[in-house]
């Protein structure tokens, strides 16, 4: 009777989210994910854009297995994913997924925060009226992070702040930085370090875009010169931020598993098929090509499996696990192999950088090709995630160790 009565539940949210959707989600907008990360790339949302966002801010659907009383959806994660379901039914995606704020920030505070932070932060994040960035990485203090040297001072009622920090995704638009510091020069690597909640609008902070070879560029500089922050800014406890950091990093990890942000994509095989040869049976007429695209589509499928396996397993509403690291992999792996055939199959169609020869999706393909590269190296590497693995989900030993 109780599994009825939940079929029920479920059967009834979503006729509720079929509705709402129909109602609210503008036709215009309709398999047009790719809008939304160009707003978190720099653009601010105007038109329709602007108004789904709205709409899907106030409703908490942006967000929706946050608490409620903080504006999320308060949503369990079976209906979370009957939302993902109707949204992708219509060709809708989330406005608010790509940022940081969504995907980094809000969750670790929601872990992490104090009542009055959670208060102040989140439901300006659920909104949509605030951008955040991450300042981890550092000149010198890259995959090796606990080497950052950015220092903080208590200097009675607040911190100062002084130091560099780099790869900055999206600082030039940003509102709020969290980021970490170093409290405590003479403690041992690890610790010493703490989490800051910084305001990006004051004159100690100074932004620096970095140019990209893809011509776009999220990517940033970001210089701290007596900046300050109040002492309840502090996210976590003084000196143990390396504990908050991480966290942030697994739900970095997990946001890169390649969860679907809506829309519909056309499927590979279809967008082959219009500029490569078929045979009369309407196969890829390249037999080796052939194969090696339904071998993308059979790892594209199974790493969709795995994700949603792992987001059934985690309806307890445990958070990420090192798990992250595995799917984090596996989503580069599929994302750039797809780029490197859709630039195969295009052809010199897919060497286009501009000019009326070529379409706007042509021009976009080796632009994301390009960009792409960066998905092995951010979020921590592809060698890194692999060390997690090894380490937390197989036990090996740690090979830094052996004699």
């Amino acid at each position: 009777m109780a599994d009825s009565a939940e079929t029920l539940a479920i059967d009834a949210f979503r006729a509720q989210a079929r509705d709402w959707l129909e109602d609210n989600f503008p036709a215009s907008l309709r398999g047009k994910a790719g809008m939304a990360l160009e707003v978190m790339e720099g653009g601010a949302p105007t038109g329709d854009l602007l108004l789904w966002r709205q709409r899907m801010g106030a409703k908490g659907w942006g967000t929706p297995s946050w608490p409620a009383r903080y504006g999320g959806g308060g949503l369990t994660q079976q209906e979370a994913r009957v939302l993902g379901q109707e949204m992708n039914r219509i060709g809708a995606f989330n406005p608010l997924l790509q940022g940081m704020g969504v995907t980094m920030i809000g969750p670790t505070i929601l872990d992490c925060g104090t009542e009055a932070q959670k208060e102040k932060h989140i439901p300006p994040i659920v909104r949509g009226d605030v951008r955040w960035c991450v300042g981890y990485s550092e000149p010198n203090a890259g995959s090796d992070l606990a080497s950052l040297q950015t220092k903080c001072e208590d200097v009675g009622d607040h911190y100062r702040i002084n130091g560099q920090k780099v790869w900055t995704s999206g600082a030039q638009w940003s509102d709020w930085c969290g980021m970490l510091v170093r409290t405590d020069f003479a403690a041992k690597k690890h610790d010493g370090i703490s989490f800051l909640l910084v305001d990006m609008h004051q004159p100690g902070i100074e932004v620096r875009p970095i140019a990209l070879i893809s011509g776009a560029s999220p990517f940033c500089e970001t210089f701290f010169t007596d900046a300050v922050a109040p002492k309840e800014a502090l996210l976590g406890e003084l000196n143990k931020g390396w504990t908050v950091g991480k966290r942030l990093l697994e739900h970095e990890r997990a946001s890169q598993t390649g969860a679907s942000s809506g829309g519909k994509a056309t499927p590979f095989q279809d967008l082959a098929k219009t500029y490569i040869e078929v045979d009369s049976g309407g196969r890829i007429a390249d037999g080796e090509l052939r194969s090696r695209i339904a071998r993308h589509l059979m790892d594209t499928k199974a790493h969709g499996l795995t994700l949603a396996r792992a987001m059934a397993e985690a309806k307890g509403n445990g958070g990420p696990t090192a798990a992250a690291s595995v799917l984090k992999n596996s989503a580069t792996t599929v994302a750039q192999t797809r780029a490197e055939l859709t630039l195969e199959v295009m052809g010199h169609q897919g060497l286009g950088w501009d000019g009326e020869d070529f379409t706007a999706e042509e021009i976009e393909t080796v632009r994301t090709w390009l960009f792409g590269k960066a998905m092995s190296i951010y979020g921590g590497s592809a060698e890194i995630q692999n060390n997690i693995v090894s380490k937390r989900i197989l036990g090996l030993p740690d090979n830094t160790q052996s004699g």
